[in-house]
């Protein structure tokens, strides 16, 4: 079995032997068919990535900590994403996809124009799994937080506390984001997408973001999809600034 990566909590050192339980467990042992001996790879709330040596007695999985792996470096600018909650699924996908590419953190977003505005726990531990999962697959040393919901109004206070806030509408004035972008970024090292939901922002929204500091700004000819406008946005920002 090739090295998979696991998340454990608290922090760690060379030569712990920690156990493994739950979802992760039972992936390993009845999904992954891992055997005593096998190595996979174990990142703790410190972010250290360790080569670990699973120990299996039955259903009960443990790892002994091998090895410890060079820290990565920092990104150049972190960025976190407040997502207008869409309807049905699209949350998920848009979590798991925000995840590969590298946000910080994930915000649900409520609107005027949101339609689904209670997620509820059991949706939130689901968002919250889906974006653990997609971090093990995609090689992250870290999962970003999916929050709570929270209302535009509050979210407006928070933009004081970014280098720069990016907010796509499609009313924005036309101009090409590779013109746009290396002015809006110079020097940021926090950044700030909000995304609207199905139907967008409406207009007194996006004036009172402009008003808040954020930058209205247009992805294109197209009218994108919240989930694409979410992803779209975000490559756009790492290839400014890789």
């Amino acid at each position: 079995m090739g090295a998979r990566r696991f998340f454990v909590e608290r922090t760690h050192a060379l030569g712990d032997l920690v156990s493994i339980e739950g979802g992760d467990a039972h992936k390993l042992l009845h999904v992954l068919r891992a055997r005593d001996g096998d190595e996979i790879e174990l990142v703790d709330s410190a972010a250290q990535c360790f080569t670990a040596t699973l120990r299996i007695d039955g259903e009960h999985v443990q790892a002994l900590l091998a090895k410890l792996h060079a820290t990565q470096t920092d990104a150049t600018v972190t960025i976190d994403v407040a997502q207008g909650v869409p309807k049905g699924q699209k949350m998920d996908f848009v979590i798991e996809k925000l995840t590969e590419l590298g946000v910080a953190s994930i915000v649900p977003l409520v609107t005027e124009r949101t339609v689904v505005r209670d997620a509820g726990a059991s949706k939130l531990e689901r968002w919250r799994r889906l974006a653990r999962g997609a971090a093990q697959q995609c090689g992250r040393s870290d999962i970003p937080p999916v929050g709570d919901p929270i209302a535009f109004d509050a979210l407006l206070a928070r933009f004081s506390s970014y280098d720069a806030v990016l907010m796509p509408w499609e009313v924005a004035q036309a101009r090409p984001p590779r013109e746009m972008l290396p002015q809006l970024l110079a020097g940021a090292r926090r950044v700030l997408v909000v995304i609207g939901p199905e139907g967008g922002f409406s207009h007194l929204e996006a004036e009172r973001a402009a008003a808040a500091g954020a930058h209205l700004i247009s992805l294109g000819r197209r009218i994108l999809r919240t989930e694409t406008a979410a992803l779209v946005t975000v490559a756009l920002i790492d290839y400014e600034r890789a």
